[in-house]
């Protein structure tokens, strides 16, 4: 979608990184529009977890000029280290619950929360970047029917937004609440072959808790995932803060008996799209016969 650049400004002489839309981007409206909301969003954040955005209305072309930022994406970490320490997982976790309060509490929910969009620094300080497809309070919505770039990544969308619906604070809550998992497992709880599996994992199945694959995770923090990817939004942290607090005082969180602990074994399939496949399957012959039938008369 666009190329990064190093460069520095020539007026206070800090570095900056410059953001050049492809060609093709321009000509198409909703990645352009994408591009445009993200600039407008990163003007009006000021927060040292959130990437900053400079504003510069005299320009030639089109481009976005960001703060340089020292480190590398959490994704690049998770590939080289697979899983990370349960103390380096909370505190880089609790770098983006107090970016995410703080946008939050601006009016603006990420909606494409992933690994691929933290940048983390050698003290392990994260910078939220792309707030392409962000939603604002009072902002026209972005629809583009049935494209993850829009709605999210399949691994992390909320199970609300696979049903079409916009997602708020409680997304980006159920986002972390999977990247969190993935950080202390080195896998992502719900998969599949295709985007369309995983987000239909995502609906019907329970992901293997976290214990199973990792004992040395606390019931306390395991319990954490469980209610920050609760499936009904109503049941999640309502709040950014609110997982925080758990996050800081694990002591202080009840470890639940749940049902998620025991029936994940069982996986359910959305049988009635299969069997709805399996008839349009035998109907293609009849309908091939019925047509050379027809055209055969004529």
């Amino acid at each position: 979608m666009a190329s990064i650049f190093r460069g520095t400004d020539l007026r206070n002489g800090r570095h900056v990184a410059i953001k050049v839309p492809h060609p093709e981007m321009e000509m198409d409206p909703v990645l352009f529009d994408r591009f445009h909301r993200e600039q407008e969003i990163g003007k009006v954040l000021d927060h040292p977890a959130v990437m900053k955005v400079f504003t510069d209305d005299d320009r030639s072309q089109l481009y976005m000029v960001m703060e340089w930022v020292e480190g590398r994406l959490l994704r690049k970490i998770l590939d080289e280290h697979k899983k990370l320490p349960p103390e380096r997982a909370i505190k880089i976790a609790l770098g983006i619950l107090d970016a995410l309060d703080y946008i939050h509490t601006h009016g603006i929910v990420h909606r494409d929360l992933k690994p691929e969009n933290v940048m983390v620094d050698p003290e392990d300080h994260i910078k939220l970047i792309d707030f392409g497809i962000a939603g604002q309070a009072g902002a026209r919505r972005l629809t583009f029917a049935k494209l993850s770039q829009v709605m999210g990544t399949p691994e992390y969308i909320s199970p609300e937004q696979v049903k079409g619906k916009r997602g708020d604070a409680r997304s980006d809550v159920y986002a972390l609440g999977v990247m969190l998992y993935e950080m202390l497992t080195g896998q992502a709880p719900f998969q599949g072959p295709n985007p369309f599996a995983i987000m239909n994992d995502r609906l019907l199945n329970n992901p293997i808790p976290p214990r199973e694959i990792d004992p040395s995770i606390s019931p306390e923090l395991q319990e954490i995932i469980y209610r920050a990817t609760e499936r009904d939004p109503k049941n999640r942290y309502a709040s950014a803060h609110e997982m925080a607090l758990d996050l800081q005082h694990p002591e202080k969180v009840g470890a639940a008996e749940r049902p998620e602990l025991h029936d994940w074994k069982t996986r359910r399939t959305p049988w009635v799209r299969k069997l709805l496949f399996y008839i349009m399957l035998a109907l293609i012959p009849i309908i091939i016969f019925g047509l050379m039938f027809y055209f055969a008369r004529r």
